[in-house]
């Protein structure tokens, strides 16, 4: 089991100081560009609100035998993109502002959806031998403490302090990377029997997660003729999801870390995927467009 004080305490104010740096990086103009490219974010926000989970709860049923693994997956295809979707678009050369946008506005949606997600999870792989109540209430109450307020905040220091608000961002960010890492060492050092049982079964199932979404999400943007930037951009919102939001739910709500192993193995099975993107945009780099400058 988890050290208790680790998620209880250690986890959640990493993942708060985590999401202070995304509000550090944001601005209220981020979110009036969301009206310069309606279609864009309706294509991205179904796609990760709606299509994602679905095909999570698909992929969960016919591939995951063991019930937390399952649950766990629904999880993180419910969970928001992060900050590594943001840096991830920027060294791909995306429109930030419209990951920005995204990354914002299923922060906010996730409050609601999340729960009952989890909640239509837990009842569908019921007849299996794990067995979870869900904390509905202490659950909204967490992901606003943990999402919305410490992005209000981090917008409201940047209104006052923006160059500060930019340096403190890029530390920020990159201790999240750092602490992503750790995470995913301290989840597989600490399950490692659980971990070295189900890693085949959570392995194949989570990379097909993260390859259908994002091949899906590339082609279903350039069908509906976005440019390169915003279809790279709504290909990682997409198939790039917030682990660690997941990881917190699964061990510190939930009390099932079985449950984390699917955003531990996801987690770096999209650090590989998204490299692989990075390097197939770089050929396009100079003939991208509407890549935003702006953070």
């Amino acid at each position: 089991m988890l050290n208790g004080l680790f998620t209880q305490a250690v986890l959640p104010a990493c993942l708060f100081i985590i999401m202070f740096g995304m509000g550090l990086s944001l601005t209220k103009k981020d979110f009036y560009q969301v009206a310069k490219f309606p279609k864009a974010v309706l294509i991205g926000t179904v796609g990760q609100m709606l299509v994602l989970p679905a095909v999570g709860f698909a992929i969960a049923y016919f591939f995951m035998p063991d019930a937390a693994l399952a649950v766990g997956l629904v999880l993180l295809a419910a969970c928001p993109g992060g900050t590594t979707s943001n840096l991830v678009t920027h060294m791909a050369k995306g429109d930030l502002a419209l990951s920005i946008s995204l990354t914002a506005i299923s922060s906010i949606l996730t409050l609601v959806s999340i729960p009952i997600i989890v909640g239509l999870a837990l009842l569908t792989f019921s007849n299996l031998e794990t067995q979870v109540e869900l904390p509905v209430t202490k659950m909204v109450g967490a992901l606003l403490l943990l999402t919305l307020i410490p992005v209000s905040l981090g917008m409201w220091v940047r209104s006052f302090k923006p160059n500060q608000a930019l340096g403190w961002s890029k530390h920020i960010g990159r201790f999240s990377t750092v602490f992503l890492l750790a995470l995913i060492v301290f989840v597989a050092v600490s399950e490692y029997k659980t971990l070295d049982e189900h890693i085949m079964n959570a392995g194949p199932a989570t990379l097909a997660l993260n390859i259908t979404m994002m091949i899906t999400a590339w082609f279903v943007a350039r069908l509906a003729k976005l440019n390169e930037a915003q279809s790279t951009s709504i290909t990682i919102e997409i198939g790039i999801q917030n682990s660690t939001l997941a990881m917190l739910i699964a061990t510190a709500f939930l009390g099932n870390p079985a449950m984390a192993i699917p955003a531990a193995v996801y987690s770096v099975i999209m650090f590989a995927s998204s490299a692989v993107l990075i390097y197939l945009r770089h050929p396009s780099l100079g003939s991208a467009k509407g890549v935003s400058a702006k953070t």
